[in-house]
């Protein structure tokens, strides 16, 4: 990759600049920064977590590795002798899409079971569709895959939280990737919802702002029959590459791309976190996606840590947010203990708290002996840092770039980490 030490100082420097354009004007609600009540609500003593994550649907690529990553880390978490002295109870549940009901039924079920805490959605179109129901109920929702900025201004009642960065970094990012790559023109299909055009915005401001210019721009309906219509555009247009910002339907563009003469091979092709995996290679000629890049929030998952859910599920191809769900739920658990109560509004009470400013420890068992010793802790997991902001969202953040190579695999060509600037008010 060219210029890459570019990449890095800009990314930051971008995501500042988005900020400032993507949340000026504004007077919304400040999202987490409102603070719990001062007399916290009581638990029940056992903490228990559900899970909104995506068994099916447009994300359902999405759904193994933070399944894993969930389970990985309750096992750890039980083993180690769970929360305020009990295992922590689970009760998973998936999301589907926004095209159906599946994520209102799974809160439904999971509230009625007594959920304190619920991981998820993955995307943040469904957790736009649940959010007033979890904090309405008073208890904690946390994603570790939402991006939109839409999401760091909400009137959460301070009960929504996530451990993926807000758009404004991972847009940042992108655009400098595809301007340092020295492609002066790009075109842009985003998917209509709230991830995919305020991604698309900051994509192009960033871009816009490294001197390039977008030769064409489609927000398209995820739902379509065929593409050929948005493909069409973007080959008379003649831009010198393409960003794709979508879910599975991408599998769908890059067909209509290929039947197009514009495939990959042809116009580089640019992906994002909602599209970016091996799974895209599924059913594609081989070798098609090479030399394709995209961005993926998080830090380089270790060996150890691959290794260890591939234990949980061994059928993983893809760890995508893996280590977002695992920090995610130990994050809870953490903060729970730290309150000394499960109740939803307790935990959050203690999140700032536990992912900041103490004795750095990475995980549930090491943190929870120092919590025991009357410590203030700071936990540093597999995806990062996390240090939660009063938004409720990661204050400091690392984005992966990723390419395809020849056997149809990602693999990472750089890491870029900085900062995060909280949107207040999109």
């Amino acid at each position: 990759m060219t210029r890459p030490t570019l990449v890095r100082s800009l990314a930051v420097a971008g995501a500042a600049a988005l900020l400032l354009a993507a949340c000026g004007g504004s007077d919304g609600d400040s999202g987490s920064s409102a603070s719990p009540s001062s007399t916290l609500p009581p638990g029940d003593g056992t903490l228990t977590i559900g899970s909104v994550l995506p068994q099916t649907g447009s994300l359902a690529f999405l759904g193994p590795p933070e399944f894993a990553g969930v389970d990985l880390a309750l096992k750890e978490i039980n083993e180690a002798g769970g929360v305020l002295g009990k295992e922590v109870a689970y009760v998973p549940g998936d999301s589907g899409d926004t095209s159906t009901n599946i994520a209102s039924a799974t809160v439904d079920s999971g509230l009625a079971k007594g959920v304190d805490a619920f991981i998820g959605a993955a995307s943040s179109s469904v957790s736009l569709t649940i959010i007033d129901k979890i904090t309405s109920a008073g208890a904690l929702q946390m994603s570790p895959a939402n991006t939109s900025i839409a999401l760091s201004s909400y009137d959460d009642k301070g009960l929504y939280w996530r451990t993926a960065p807000p758009d404004t970094f991972q847009g940042a990012v992108l655009g400098q990737l595809v301007a340092n790559d020295d492609h002066k023109t790009a075109a842009v299909l985003a998917l209509q919802d709230a991830y995919g055009e305020g991604l698309a915005k900051t994509f192009t401001e960033a871009f816009e702002g490294a001197g390039g210019t977008i030769a064409y721009s489609k927000i398209y309906d995820p739902k379509a029959a065929d593409y050929a219509a948005e493909v069409t555009a973007v080959k008379a247009a003649k831009p010198e590459a393409l960003v794709v910002i979508g879910f599975d339907e991408t599998k769908k563009i890059l067909q209509e791309l290929i039947k197009q003469g514009i495939g990959p091979q042809d116009l580089p092709l640019y992906l994002c976190d909602g599209n970016l995996g091996n799974a895209l290679a599924e059913g594609l000629p081989a070798g098609t996606l090479t030399g394709a890049k995209g961005t993926l929030p998080g830090a380089k998952a270790s060996d150890e840590f691959k290794a260890a859910l591939l234990a949980v599920d061994p059928e993983l191809i893809d760890f995508s947010y893996a280590p977002e769900s695992y920090d995610a739920i130990n994050l809870i658990a953490l903060a729970a203990q730290a309150a000394g109560n499960d109740s939803g509004v307790a935990i959050a009470s203690q999140l700032q708290a536990v992912s900041a400013g103490g004795e750095k420890c990475s995980t549930f068992a090491e943190c929870k002996a120092l919590l025991d010793e009357g410590k203030d802790i700071d936990y540093e997991g597999q995806s990062g840092p996390v240090d939660f902001d009063a938004n409720g969202d990661p204050a400091k953040a690392t984005m992966g770039i990723y390419e395809f190579g020849a056997d149809d695999k990602i693999a990472p060509l750089e890491f870029i980490s900085g900062e995060v600037p909280a949107p207040s008010g999109s």
